[in-house]
């Protein structure tokens, strides 16, 4: 698949290796994180030389002449693989791969040590609960491996319990000597100052703690691929919907026809338990023609589902794929609707994605039971050829 230029390109507030790579100027900045320079030749210094330039020339020639590797890069890969994906769980992660003085900086914290890297491992785990998707992991210098992931939580102390997306990248550098992970660098997809300590990764953490109401019902499944400042990037998997023809994104008409097919207006009389969301669907670039569609439950297939009585109703199943999805609260009145689709589309355009024509709107909530400024409502916009990088 073509691959998309959405991430960021984010320049390294620091080495990730205990050996750097980087111009010496760069690790001078993190000289106290490093071990000592290995001394493949002497080199003789005036008394006066500054001690950072002789710091940078001994780095120099540490990098001219890097010690030899006692690792296996591809095996470090596998273990990573193996490895992070029981983050937060019972089994955690192996300890003994991480050197005692692990350097681990995000957005908003930062630890020097073993024990601080797994208090923060411990606290996420107890506070958040998260889940943690392993996308890809891959070597990209000397000393060094970057990974990929999605972690989704929920703020257990607040009494709504707000779910928190985060997704980007981790790079973790090697210590050459021993083959331990001594850096833990992590990059968020949705801020661009990523430096610690940035106040825009706070700002990012504070407005995902607001209210969305979203009813305890079934819905389709996803999980979110990648999270911008404006957008999510989902991969839907399939489901079934009953439809029938609307007249407007934010419209109602055709609702009680495919919602009276779930009440038992079928072929059987089977009554189909609610799902969550009511989506509108327009198929052209001009939003004109509009479907409303209910979802049906995951574990009904086509074949085993009852005819609807109505000619306009229909069955379809929507084979999933790859959605940009914009989050919105209010009540999604038309003008509103438009508005947000031409902004997301003009976003996943600048980012370099390609949309498809149309969108949809998901309607989460009942509007005669559920304020408007906790409503949860979507404009998904479906995407080819999107490339996780």
């Amino acid at each position: 698949m073509a691959a998309s230029n959405l991430s960021h390109q984010t320049s390294r507030p620091f080495p990730t290796a205990c050996v750097s790579s980087r111009p010496p100027s760069t690790a001078i900045s993190l000289r106290r994180h490093l071990p000592p320079p290995a001394k493949p030749r002497k080199l003789a210094l005036k008394a006066e030389t500054n001690s950072r330039f002789m710091w940078a020339i001994q780095l120099s020639l540490v990098e001219q002449s890097p010690p030899k590797s006692t690792f296996d890069m591809l095996q470090l890969v596998g273990f990573l693989y193996d490895d992070l994906p029981h983050l937060f769980d019972d089994q955690g992660i192996d300890k003994t791969a991480y050197d005692e003085r692990v350097f681990f900086r995000d957005p908003i914290t930062k630890h020097d040590t073993l024990s601080g890297y797994l208090f923060n491992i411990a606290l996420l785990r107890t506070l958040f609960g998260p889940q943690f998707q392993l996308h890809w992991v891959k070597p990209t210098g000397p000393y060094e491996i970057t990974t990929r992931w999605t972690m989704v939580m929920k703020f257990v102390l607040l009494p709504w319990k707000p779910e928190l997306v985060f997704t980007g990248t981790s790079v973790m550098g090697i210590n050459p000597e021993n083959g331990k992970f001594c850096s833990h660098v992590d990059f968020w997809d949705s801020i661009e100052k990523n430096d610690y300590f940035s106040l825009e990764g706070l700002w990012d953490v504070i407005k995902q703690l607001r209210i969305y109401k979203t009813p305890e019902l079934e819905s389709p499944k996803y999980q979110v691929l990648k999270r911008t400042a404006n957008y999510e990037v989902r991969q839907y998997d399939p489901f079934i919907v009953v439809e029938t023809n609307g007249d407007k994104l934010s419209g109602s008409t055709g609702f009680n026809d495919v919602a009276g097919y779930i009440f038992g207006k079928n072929s059987t009389m089977e009554k189909i338990p609610m799902t969550t969301p009511v989506f509108t669907q327009a198929n052209d670039a001009d939003l004109s023609k509009v479907s409303i569609q209910i979802v049906l439950p995951l574990d009904k297939e086509t074949e085993s589902l009852p005819s609807p009585n109505q000619e306009t109703v229909r069955l379809r199943k929507v084979e999933g794929g790859i959605a940009a999805v914009m989050k919105f609260s209010g009540k999604p009145v038309e003008d509103i609707v438009r508005e947000k689709e031409k902004t997301l589309h003009s976003n996943i355009i600048k980012d370099g994605l390609k949309p498809q024509p149309g969108c949809l709107l998901a309607r989460y909530n009942d509007p005669g039971r559920t304020w408007t400024f906790i409503m949860r409502n979507e404009v998904l916009i479906w995407l080819d050829d999107f490339s996780l990088d």
